[in-house]
C-alpha cells in the first residue's frame, strides 16, 4: 500500500517542477543572487516541511510505512534519518556546482539559458537517481555485502579527491557526446533557448544540448558517490528516494546563489573528503557496530562547519593582506 505514497510523492515533486518552469520562471532572465538566495530558502524551508511530514507519516505508518519484519521505524527516528540523509546529499551537491560553473564556462554559456539547462538537467537526474536509489537498495535487501562495497567506494572516492588535481573539463571525451556529434550535426552557435535546430533542412542539435548532455553525464558520476552515501545513514528506499530529491531540486538555486563566490570557499572539499571518508568507514564497521544517525549528524555538520568557517577566515585575513600590500 505504500505505493501510494510514492505516487503522491512524485505527483508532488512534478508539481513542482511545472510550477517552477511554466509559472514562475516562464520568461527566461538573468537570477541574481537576491532571487537564488530567496529560491534556496524556499527549497530548503520545504524540505524542512517535507521532514514534518515524514514524522507524522511514520510515527501513525500511513499505508503501513515504516513497518517491516522485526520492528517498526517511529516518526522521530525516520525524521532524524531523513534530515541527516538531507544535509548528506546537500553538502556533496556543492562539489558538482564547482564542475557545472566549469562546464557553464567551457561553453560560454549565456547567463540567461543557464537556468534552463539546469532545470532540464536535474528533471533528468532525479529520474536516473530513481533507478539508482532502486537498484541500490534491492541489490543491499538480497546481499548486505554490498554496503561494504559503497563504503570502500566511498573512501577511494576521497582519496582520489584528495591526490587528483583541478578538475578539467574534456567534453570532446565524453561517451554521450559523442554519440550525439555521431548521429547528429552541431550548429556552430547558440540558437537561443533551444536543443535542437536545423542545418540546411537537416535536424541538428544545438551547443546548448551538449552542455546538458555534459551536466547530466557528469551528475550520473556523482550520483555514484553521494547514493551509497545515503544508503549509510538508512537502507530504506523513501526516505534515501525523498532526502535525495529534495537536496537536488535545491540545487539549481544553490549553483546562481554561490557559483560567484566559490573559490572562497578553498576548504570546502577537504570537508567533504572528510565526509565521504567518516561515511565510507560507516559502512564499513556496521557489521559490528552501528553509529547512531544523531552521532553522525554531529560529526557532518562539525565536519561541514569547520570547513566552510576556516575558508571564510582564511579568504578574509588574504583580502586583507592584499589590500594592505596594495595601500602600501
Amino acid at each position: 500500500m505504500t505505493v501510494w505514497l510514492w505516487v503522491g510523492f512524485i505527483v508532488l515533486i512534478l508539481a513542482l517542477l511545472a510550477l517552477d518552469l511554466g509559472v514562475l520562471n516562464r520568461k527566461e532572465h538573468v537570477i541574481g543572487t537576491r532571487e537564488a538566495l530567496a529560491w534556496t530558502a524556499f527549497w530548503i524551508f520545504l524540505s524542512l516541511v517535507f521532514n514534518g511530514g515524514i514524522y507524522y507519516m511514520y510515527e501513525h505508518h500511513w499505508l503501513g510505512i515504516g513497518l517491516h519484519a522485526g520492528g517498526e521505524e517511529s516518526g522521530a527516528d525516520a525524521a532524524m534519518k531523513y534530515f541527516t540523509g538531507y544535509v548528506v546529499e546537500k553538502s556533496l551537491s556543492l562539489d558538482n556546482i564547482f564542475v557545472i560553473a566549469l562546464i557553464f564556462k567551457y561553453f560560454a554559456v549565456p547567463a540567461v539559458l543557464q537556468h534552463r539547462v539546469l532545470f532540464w538537467g536535474i528533471l533528468g537526474a532525479l529520474i536516473l537517481r530513481g533507478a539508482m536509489i532502486a537498484v541500490g537498495a534491492a541489490l543491499i535487501h538480497r546481499f548486505h555485502w554490498v554496503i561494504y562495497v559503497f563504503g570502500a567506494l566511498l573512501i577511494a572516492t576521497a582519496v582520489k579527491m584528495l591526490i587528483s588535481k583541478d578538475e578539467k573539463i574534456e567534453p570532446d571525451r565524453n561517451p554521450f557526446v559523442r554519440v550525439a556529434r555521431r548521429f547528429y550535426p552541431v550548429t556552430p552557435d547558440f540558437q537561443g533557448r533551444h536543443f535542437f535546430s536545423q542545418i540546411d533542412g537537416v535536424r541538428a542539435i544545438t551547443p546548448l544540448f551538449l552542455v546538458l548532455l555534459v551536466v547530466e553525464s557528469t551528475d550520473v558520476l556523482f550520483a555514484v558517490d553521494s547514493i551509497p552515501a545515503i544508503f549509510a545513514i538508512t537502507t530504506d528506499p523513501f526516505i534515501v528516494f525523498t532526502s535525495n530529491v529534495f537536496a537536488i531540486l535545491g540545487l539549481r538555486s544553490l549553483y546562481f546563489a554561490l557559483a560567484s563566490v566559490m573559490d572562497k570557499f578553498r576548504y570546502l572539499k577537504v570537508s567533504l573528503m572528510l565526509v565521504l571518508v567518516f561515511v565510507g568507514a560507516k559502512m564499513l564497521l556496521s557489521g559490528h557496530y552501528i553509529v547512531p544517525t544523531q552521532i553522525s549528524l554531529a560529526v557532518i555538520c562539525g565536519i561541514l562547519t569547520t570547513g566552510i568557517v576556516t575558508s571564510i577566515v582564511v579568504s578574509g585575513q588574504q583580502q586583507r593582506r592584499r589590500a594592505r600590500s596594495s595601500g602600501a
